[in-house]
């Protein structure tokens, strides 16, 4: 097939494309500011500079490249980054999702009226919000697909918008999609979240032999999965997905933040002095983050692969080769 992965350069993209390609597909990966070391990567594989808020852009890579499948996951990503630039994260998320869905309509009115590709958008657990904090007293903690949407930061409220953006695009365009709501995801080549933080700063605790470690809240729950777990589901979801339905994808397992700790201390054989710091600290911060997972596994078959404790490991090594 041929595969257009927006947002190539981030951790997620970055293996999805390296999969896509060691499997033989015909994949074009586009990278604005990567989050990523793109070296790491084949240099077999197509990357070209894209950013999505210029629409013009996106036109002309659909339609030159007229891909079957477009994993659009290209995002301003990072919760804590959407407080500082709103305006940025809403025109990333929002604008550049309407730019893929309107480039994908030109190919039909200027090329080919048949043009169907299936779209799958990565959107986020940060879409329900303040209704994970209403479940996180109660007995059933992974919330379903139909749960109110009641974002807490800007990211989450662009995430709502990309959502709702793609159900518009199918009812109205009848444009092939289907909405992700991607929860707690980690692995090599992740930054900015707290096992890619944690492992990193553990390893730099490792060479210095000063065992001292930054945390934020280490009470934070959070269902979190490998990405290469991510990845499966997100290429399942392409195949065997409903158009136009929306699916969780999350681990079926909860870790507290300390929990993450003492499985880094057992691999790094041992323990940290924890000091916690208030710059780690969110304004808001959802207390249990865990989805219901049935109707993406009713759908796909799809099953957590990959322990936390695997996904350490593998995290520590690669901040011991990279750093």
């Amino acid at each position: 097939m041929k595969v257009l992965v927006t947002g190539a350069g981030g951790m997620v993209g970055s293996h999805m494309v390296e999969r896509l390609h060691s499997e033989g597909h015909d994949v074009l990966g586009t990278y604005y500011r990567p989050t990523t070391d793109m070296s790491e990567l084949p240099r077999t594989i197509r990357m070209v500079e894209c950013d999505i808020r210029y629409p013009a852009s996106v036109e002309k890579i659909i339609m030159d490249f007229q891909p079957d499948q477009i994993y659009h996951l290209a995002a301003q990503s990072y919760p804590t980054v959407s407080w500082e630039r709103p305006y940025e994260t809403i025109e990333t998320n929002v604008n550049g999702t309407i730019a893929v869905y309107e480039a994908v309509k030109k190919v039909r009115s200027l090329v080919d009226r048949g043009y169907d590709p299936m779209v799958v958008v990565a959107c986020s657990s940060a879409e329900y919000g303040e209704t994970l904090n209403s479940l996180a007293g109660g007995y059933d903690l992974f919330v379903k697909e139909d749960a109110a949407l009641l974002p807490l930061h800007p990211y989450g409220v662009s995430k709502v918008g990309q959502d709702l953006v793609s159900f518009q695009y199918f009812k109205n365009d009848n444009i092939r999609c289907i909405r992700a709501r991607i929860f707690n995801s980690t692995g090599t080549r992740k930054v900015n979240d707290v096992t890619s933080d944690f492992t990193r700063r553990a390893v730099e605790a490792e060479r210095k032999r000063i065992y001292e470690l930054r945390v934020g809240n280490l009470a934070t729950r959070r269902a979190i999965m490998d990405q290469r777990d991510l990845v499966s589901a997100l290429l399942l979801l392409a195949e065997k997905g409903a158009p136009g339905e929306v699916y969780n994808i999350s681990s079926e397992y909860i870790y507290r933040m300390e929990d993450i700790v003492h499985m880094i201390e057992k691999q790094i054989g041992h323990e940290f002095r924890i000091l916690v710091d208030p710059a780690l600290l969110r304004p808001t911060d959802e207390r249990v983050i865990a989805g219901d997972i049935t109707k993406l596994q009713k759908a796909t078959g799809w099953k957590q692969a990959i322990p936390m404790e695997r996904t350490i490991a593998d995290m520590l090594t690669y901040w011991r080769k990279k750093l």
